[in-house]
């Protein structure tokens, strides 16, 4: 079987030396020596101040929330995973989903300010597949309305915009380590941000709140542990290759496919991609459906993403506003894409869905 995605494992005996060393420590949680070196390398290799390693994407976007004080209405995009407008419900916040752009199905600036009241607090945005956000006109607006630029950059390691990581950006960038990414260390991910007030503050949340008997507020269990920490000492250094491969696979993706009854997002010019998924759009959903029921007889599994729309989740929103996000919900398949799928089953992907088109 062929899934829409696969892990990626290191060379055991690269993995089995960090245990060794864990074993000689004894000290498996609470900011242990691989940790540290992980944030380090991961702060090195983004180019960026401060890398706070947690243990998933979900809890670094309420991490995020909660530092950057929001408790009322949070502007973000109905085109993600769920992850990213439950997170604001559970911090007792609500999202207001302002809808995607049509080229890149990344949330649209214009419709954000249009969006802001003055119960807004912050723009929670999602680099869409990889894909880069207008970083900078999303600033402008957050800097003109004075409200908190947040990215959900679960997709977005090894992807940059003019030659600055993705996580850069925004008072604070979020990220997803799970074991589905293209730099994963198990279950895991990261806040990320230039802020030193911010990161002190992400610190002592992540902890309970506390350093010691340093009870300095309330706070929740964020951390990470030594055995994650070290898949992610294997993993980064392997990045470069695992893009590489990726990169290979996407380019027969682009020569073979049919474009004429297909759709893809756009890129801008000014970025550099990380392959994390091959998005496809379809003419409608029953032609999706014809081409996923094929490609599952052949024992290939893609995966609608993003589907549904989160505009249209009953317990997030009452009524959905954002008809471009409903309607590309409806047609967007991910076709399968990992480091060492074989290159004659993509060609073989590539096949079946032009012959079911």
């Amino acid at each position: 079987m062929i899934n829409v995605t696969k892990t990626y494992l290191p060379p055991y005996e690269e993995y089995e030396a960090y245990l060794k060393g864990i074993w000689e420590r004894n000290q498996l949680t609470n900011n242990g020596p691989l940790v540290r070196e992980l944030e380090q390398k991961i702060k090195d290799y983004l180019g960026v101040k401060h890398c706070l390693f947690v243990s998933n994407g979900t809890i670094a976007i309420q991490l995020a929330l909660k530092v950057l004080g929001v408790t009322k209405e949070v502007i973000t995009t109905p085109f993600s995973y769920c992850a990213t407008s439950h997170s604001v419900v559970w911090e007792g916040c609500t999202p207001v989903f302002a809808d995607i752009l049509r080229s890149d199905l990344c949330i649209d600036p214009q419709k954000v300010e249009a969006a802001i009241t003055e119960n807004t607090q912050a723009i929670l945005a999602t680099h869409v597949y990889g894909n880069p956000c207008d970083v900078y006109e999303l600033q402008k607006i957050a800097d003109k309305h004075n409200i908190k630029l947040i990215y959900d950059a679960a997709h977005a390691f090894g992807a940059s915009v003019d030659d600055k990581s993705l996580l850069s950006f925004g008072d604070i960038s979020t990220c997803s380590f799970h074991a589905t990414k293209v730099f994963h260390t198990v279950e895991g991910g990261a806040v990320i941000t230039n802020n030193d007030e911010y990161a002190w503050l992400l610190d002592r949340y992540r902890s309970f709140g506390h350093i010691g008997d340093d009870y300095l507020t309330i706070g929740i269990n964020g951390k990470n542990s030594e055995f994650h920490a070290a898949m992610g000492l294997v993993n980064l250094p392997k990045v470069p290759e695992i893009i590489a491969a990726r990169k290979a696979i996407f380019d027969i993706y682009d020569q073979e496919l049919n474009w004429e009854k297909l759709g893809r997002p756009e890129l801008s010019l000014n970025a550099v991609k990380n392959y994390a998924y091959y998005p496809v759009f379809f003419e409608s959903e029953a032609a999706l459906l014809k081409v996923r029921d094929a490609l599952s007889e052949n024992q290939i599994m893609p995966r609608r993403y993003f589907y549904p729309s989160l505009s249209t989740l009953k317990f997030v929103t009452e009524e959905s506003t954002c008809p471009i996000s409903d309607d590309f919900a409806l047609r967007a398949l991910a076709l399968p894409l990992y480091f060492d799928l074989a290159h004659e089953d993509v060609y073989r992907i590539a096949r079946i869905v032009n012959e079911n088109l």
